[in-house]
């Protein structure tokens, strides 16, 4: 993750404009004094970043839960604060050189809201959930020119590395998001995906609840997917393998594929290596037989006039409300100069939605944007606003 170590860390005069950059506002963790987060505004990308102070330095880097869809936003708005603070910079792994010409031409990234506001269904969609290296996602791209591929990642250096070949090969059939995948799912329209991979995901032996593959996403796949559709896990892990066979025979009603060392047209470097290693390679395909109800989701994002003192709203530090089919838990809180904000992380329990809420005496809204509107994050709002009424 790009980032400046530096001597010390100095407030400037805010707002202030500089190199196309804008920093908007400061907010100082009211449990941490040690740490500040910077609202930062580059090519309508709104972010912050964040300020560690450490000892005798402090560490100045985006924040993970806002960081912008540009790589190269970050590096802009790391190097201008440098710049009009005058930070003495002891060490960092910015480039100062200007943007990839391949990345300067390419659109292939999106950001969730252009899915949100009117979902590209005018041809078969496919998706990738974590591409990686992008080997599969730009051959089936290449080779599928009438179809629509939407490839999930959330690794950065994966996204470039697709985007730059996405442009040298003239793809005009890929889009790219940053986002997770599980949420994703719940604002496609039904009925018009042919096809989901999920390559290789991430096993998460320790921590399950983080695994793509659960019965909410196969709920969601099956809403998706046009009848014929198919739904292929491709993993190593005989663990993985077992809990998803298990988690598809689940339903009531399923259609499976399984296969063992399958060869395929294209596959990933790991899973040359792997093949070296003689792993095994487990295929699991469930086919959709149904056809799903349109999509509807009703609701809005709107507040009521907050309640709450701003000594109540430092209060929620570190609480939890749960709710049936999930919970708001408020993780920090800071100060503003004319109001609270607060980290939360709220909806369902196996797919939350993390960001900030700005409380202002009048005023209450979600920063940098909105959430996804599902049901559960729908849900999770209601309740956010029955607490902030005290």
């Amino acid at each position: 993750m790009p980032h400046l170590h530096i001597k010390e860390f100095k407030e400037i005069s805010l707002p202030q404009k500089i190199d196309e950059v804008a920093f908007n506002f400061i907010a100082n963790n009211a449990n941490h004094s040690d740490e500040k987060l910077i609202s930062t505004t580059v090519d309508g990308e709104d972010f912050f970043l964040l300020v560690k102070e450490e000892e005798n330095r402090s560490l100045l880097k985006t924040d993970k839960l806002t960081r912008p869809a540009s790589i190269y936003n970050v590096h802009k708005a790391l190097n201008a604060y440098a710049k009009v603070a005058d930070l003495e910079v002891i060490a960092s792994n910015v480039p100062e050189s200007k943007k990839n010409v391949h990345l300067q031409e390419a659109t292939a990234l999106k950001k969730i809201e252009y899915f949100a506001q009117n979902f590209p269904a005018e041809r078969e969609v496919r998706i990738e959930v974590g591409f990686g290296s992008g080997r599969h996602l730009l051959h089936q791209a290449a080779n599928n020119p009438d179809i629509l591929f939407i490839g999930i990642e959330i690794h950065r250096p994966s996204i470039e590395q697709v985007l730059k070949q996405v442009v040298i090969q003239e793809l005009d059939n890929v889009m790219v998001l940053d986002y997770d995948a599980r949420l994703f799912m719940e604002l496609v329209p039904s009925n018009i995906v042919g096809k989901i991979y999920v390559h290789f995901p991430v096993p998460w032996d320790k921590k399950p609840h983080r695994r793509v593959i659960s019965t909410t996403f196969i709920e969601e796949a099956r809403r998706v997917l046009k009848v014929g559709g198919t739904l292929e896990l491709r993993t190593d892990s005989e663990n993985y393998y077992a809990y998803s066979y298990e988690t598809f025979i689940a339903f009531n009603k399923t259609t499976l594929h399984i296969n063992k060392n399958r060869d395929i047209a294209v596959s990933s470097k790991y899973e040359d290596r792997w093949k070296k290693m003689e792993k095994n390679i487990y295929d699991l395909t469930m086919i959709n037989d149904e056809e799903s109800p349109a999509l509807t989701i009703e609701g809005d994002f709107k507040f009521s006039q907050p309640k709450l003192s701003p000594d109540a709203l430092i209060a929620l530090h570190n609480k939890t409300v749960r709710f049936e089919g999930g919970f708001i838990h408020f993780e920090r809180v800071y100060y503003l100069r004319d109001g609270v904000m607060l980290r939360i992380s709220m909806g369902s329990f196996d797919r939350p939605e993390h960001l900030y809420l700005i409380v202002k005496e009048d005023s209450v809204k979600y920063y940098p944007e909105l959430p996804l509107k599902s049901r559960s994050n729908l849900k999770a709002h209601q309740e956010l606003n029955k607490v902030l009424n005290g």
